[in-house]
């Protein structure tokens, strides 16, 4: 009798734990029908990829782009004039990511968070889905150039939805729709016949369209290239769309990108607001992006 009150009591215990293996299936199943490796590196080029950073890891990415290359050898095709930007990316969560930024172009300070919001599934949800919000703070502006400036003056945020799907081991694009608001807006000097300069602003809230995509031509290496549609720019805007092309390579320790893009700024809006290059007159910037994770 004993035998069978015990046997009793203990079947509630092997259908719960049957429930919570079946469960732990489930849910590996669930892990299992991710795609993985949309991108190697979390940028496209300079679009935001959709990877992020894995649980407690640490990012320290040394970005450069020299001066344009139009010059020739006066200024040894740009190097004489480079721009550097250093970031630290941590991922705080297997789907959060912080990070921190400073780049001498403009002397400017960023802060970002990047967000998985949807995994690309095999035969499943089609598309991985990403959040990135970025503030940035311009330090160059001078108090005696613009007197009654004040500290958000100095500030611009940007956000993006970013959305990519990984089409086979070799092809993966992005599409980027991207909402920038700033509080001092990006201005266009324009000469005049008479000699005399024109300024136009842009207004404060800026929409523009990133699309990008990454080829694989070997285990190691990869093409990247990547564009921005700035929407609502002025028509008078001495500014182009940022047209970026790189080459991914994995080391096996870091990512080492190297790129050519008509934009010299790293940070979002200033490389889809302010691209100053041309690629139709060979003005256009030399740079790499070397990728360390600890």
């Amino acid at each position: 009798m004993k035998k069978i009150v015990l046997l009793l009591l203990l079947v509630p215990f092997f259908v719960f734990s049957q429930d919570d293996l079946l469960n732990e299936l489930d849910s590996d199943s669930e892990v299992d029908n991710r795609v993985t490796s949309v991108f190697k590196s979390l940028k496209v080029v300079n679009f935001e990829s959709t990877k992020l950073a894995n649980k407690k890891d640490l990012y320290l990415i040394i970005a450069h782009r020299f001066g344009s290359v139009k010059n020739g050898i006066d200024d040894f095709f740009g190097l004489d004039q480079a721009v550097t930007q250093i970031k630290f990316i941590y991922g705080l969560t297997e789907w959060l990511n912080l990070g921190a930024a400073r780049s001498s172009n403009q002397k400017k300070y960023g802060l970002q968070a990047k967000y998985r919001l949807k995994y690309q599934e095999t035969d499943g949800f089609p598309v991985t889905i990403v959040g990135y919000n970025l503030i940035t703070a311009n330090t160059a502006l001078k108090d005696d150039i613009y007197p009654n400036i004040e500290f958000q003056d100095r500030l611009t945020y940007t956000n993006q939805i970013l959305i990519s799907r990984k089409f086979n081991d070799n092809l993966s694009l992005l599409l980027a729709p991207t909402y920038i608001h700033e509080n001092l807006t990006t201005r266009s000097y324009v000469l005049q016949e008479d000699g005399s300069t024109k300024t136009y602003d842009e207004e404060n809230d800026q929409f523009a369209i990133g699309v990008g995509g990454r080829y694989k031509i070997s285990k190691r290496v990869s093409i990247n290239i990547d564009y921005g549609i700035h929407l609502n720019r002025n028509s008078n805007s001495v500014y182009n769309n940022p047209l970026s092309i790189g080459v991914d390579i994995d080391t096996g320790g870091h990512i080492f990108q190297m790129n050519f893009t008509n934009a010299q700024a790293m940070f979002e809006e200033g490389f889809i607001t302010q691209g100053q290059g041309d690629w139709s007159e060979g003005d256009f910037f030399f740079g790499f992006n070397l990728i360390r994770v600890f």
